[in-house]
């Protein structure tokens, strides 16, 4: 689950890592009364999106007093802001950051993700703050310092400094650099994150270490255990579509094809996915409705994957285990009729019931073309969308 900055910044601050002094506001009066309460200018307007690249988009502004942010906050709010991360579509922007601006003397990266390799979780330093760290690993991978950390053990000092040290840190900040990867380290651990990254993590004028930025992303099969953290989720951030599925505990990721797929296994829907690709065509989803799957859920997901114009026919590859075909084909008979359906279905059952499965569509009075196989139904959906 992907979080807001300033949400990342709140439970940051918890953990006792350093950030500068701000809050979120949505207006631009909002904005200017966050200003107005802090120390003193010059302040940074961010916008609240989950992507990168803000700045080059023209999703982060700079201001010299409260009027001015008001100003900024204006032009930013309710903009589409496009990066190379939002895709051509861009995000829209209805809240922004106000903080208090740094006098940067240094700017580098700190991110910690799990290593499903070595089954521990990995900090990684680099003396390139600022930029993509994909970026960095392609171009330079040398300055890239990392640390497993044991998670018994926990991240010790002597690897605190190892990439402190590696990125050439002054011997004064030593202990600060410690601390700061110590207790984000912590953080990682304690909420359960995929994903916590300060980019950059800069070194003041002053001589202070700042989380300048920060995205954190939370397991999303860990949340049982975090319920207050599961508020912070913004579902206007989402694609409606897999929202909407998750209401209906559908494990659904919409693609940019146009043959919708319903399988119940993750394992048969990346098998299909890929047969439709050899076949010529694209698959405009991922859709597991699971080994328990109830005809209503059948029926929810089916709308849900009409509920993509880009979709302009549908696979529905079934292996009745659990989820027995008769269930099945009584699902998709009572979601197309009730969905006006423009496109061709074409279905593949096989195992439980697949015969009682086979009747129900038969004498449904409704249009399907049944595949023999799988190729041979990924072949006929693809000569059906052309």
């Amino acid at each position: 689950m992907k979080i807001h900055e300033y949400q990342a910044k709140e439970l940051l601050r918890k953990f006792q890592v350093p950030v500068p002094e701000g809050a979120v506001a949505g207006t631009a009066a909002q904005a200017r009364q966050v200003a107005e309460n802090l120390p003193g200018g010059p302040f940074v307007v961010k916008a609240q999106i989950h992507a990168g690249g803000r700045g080059k988009g023209g999703g982060i502004k700079t201001a010299a007093t409260a009027q001015e942010v008001e100003l900024m906050s204006g032009q930013i709010l309710g903009m589409t802001l496009i990066t190379p991360q939002t895709g051509p579509e861009g995000k829209l922007v209805k809240q922004v950051l106000v903080e208090q601006a740094q006098e940067i003397a240094r700017e580098l990266y700190l991110g910690i993700v799990p290593d499903r390799t070595l089954g521990r979780p990995v900090i990684m330093m680099s003396a390139a703050g600022g930029m993509e760290i994909e970026e960095v690993a392609a171009r330079t991978p040398e300055l890239i310092i990392k640390e497993a950390v044991n998670p018994i053990t926990g991240c010790l000092p002597y690897q605190a400094r190892n990439l402190a040290f590696g990125v050439g840190l002054d011997p004064q900040l030593l202990r600060p650099a410690v601390s700061f990867i110590d207790s984000l380290y912590r953080l990682f651990i304690a909420l359960d994150c995929s994903l916590a990254e300060i980019n950059p993590l800069v070194v003041t004028k002053s001589g202070a270490l700042l989380a300048l930025d920060a995205k954190l992303n939370l397991d999303d099969n860990a949340l049982f255990r975090h319920r207050d953290l599961a508020g912070l989720e913004d579902p206007s951030e989402m694609d409606p579509l897999e929202f909407e599925a998750r209401k209906h505990q559908l494990n659904y990721i919409r693609l940019n094809g146009n043959v919708g797929a319903m399988v119940n296994g993750a394992g048969l829907a990346m098998a299909t996915m890929d047969l439709i690709k050899a076949a010529g065509a694209e698959p405009a989803n991922f859709l597991d409705v699971g080994g328990g799957a109830s005809a209503e859920m059948v029926s929810n997901g089916f709308r849900i994957i009409l509920g993509d114009p880009q979709v302009k026919g549908v696979l529905i590859n079934i292996f009745g285990g659990i989820l027995r075909c008769d269930v099945l084909a009584s699902g998709v008979v009572e979601a197309v009729q009730e969905v006006k359906v423009q496109v061709p279905i074409i279905v593949r059952l096989e195992g439980t019931n697949v015969e009682q499965g086979r009747e129900i569509l038969k004498n449904s009075g409704l249009k399907f073309t049944v595949a023999t196989d799988m190729l041979d139904a990924a072949q006929k959906v693809a000569a059906l969308v052309g």
